[in-house]
């Protein structure tokens, strides 16, 4: 069994059906062309591409660009929803391969969890007693495996209170399960459109992106931010029981 996986990390492209579509200035689709570029020269020999949430920004019409960028990389695609996308209709729209929506994957030692976190019409958000017990599940039955979680929304502070109002509601929830089981390696999220280093010492190795256009740093290993509110990709690689933090 492979110890080492390659992920590719996408966030909160808030794409819309207009192609010069903008959202505070930033045309959307261009910065994410602009990133996957940036991706294809750098990090492409990523096993797949995990889109963390706010694919698009409240516009059905983004799940099109969605598929038109991302759909013929040759990848896996695995997406979860954000609070500015719609869950059913995001599992429509990217019913089919390469995109999965939701669920989870083993791949070589590792298992990839990927969690909802939204509540219909909000910002914040919460995971859901099933999606907890999905969890629980999924987590309990992965036997040797490393565990790596994904969700939207930031299950620890920020030190902002703006995007701490409108994080993960029921935090303790959510860590009372991960914390019973040492195979989980990282969790990982979107949202916060900032780029801390947040600890918990039960929580392994937490990451968080800024949702933000990226630079590769100068050992061509990682992405770092220059300009808000446009996407940003992370290149993680998975390697026994670590993963090193790229964000």
């Amino acid at each position: 069994m492979n110890e080492e996986i390659r992920l590719l990390q996408f966030t909160d492209p808030h794409l819309v059906a207009r192609a010069d579509g903008t959202l505070r200035g930033v045309n959307t689709r261009d910065s994410l062309q602009g990133v996957l570029r940036h991706a294809r020269a750098h990090h492409w020999n990523a096993d797949a591409l995990l889109l963390t949430g706010d694919l698009v920004n409240d516009d059905p019409g983004g799940y099109a660009a969605v598929r038109e960028l991302f759909g013929d990389l040759g990848k896996p695609v695995w997406c979860l929803p954000g609070n500015h996308d719609d869950g059913e209709l995001m599992r429509r729209e990217l019913a089919e391969a390469p995109f999965q929506v939701g669920g989870f994957h083993d791949l070589g030692a590792w298992r990839i969890v990927m969690i909802d976190s939204c509540v219909a019409g909000q910002a914040l958000g919460h995971v859901s007693a099933s999606e907890l017990a999905r969890l629980e599940a999924r987590l309990a039955d992965a036997g040797e495996r490393h565990v790596l979680v994904a969700l939207h929304h930031h299950p620890v502070r920020m030190g902002s209170r703006w995007i701490d109002s409108v994080g993960l509601q029921n935090a303790d929830e959510f860590f009372a399960i991960t914390d019973r089981h040492p195979r989980l390696r990282a969790i990982i999220w979107g949202h916060v459109h900032q780029n801390p280093r947040p600890a918990r010492s039960s929580c392994r190795t937490p990451i968080s992106l800024r949702s933000t256009r990226v630079r590769p740093d100068t050992g061509g290993s990682a992405c770092t931010p220059t300009d808000t509110w446009t996407p940003k990709c992370c290149a993680c690689r998975c390697s026994r029981a670590r993963i090193p933090s790229s964000a």
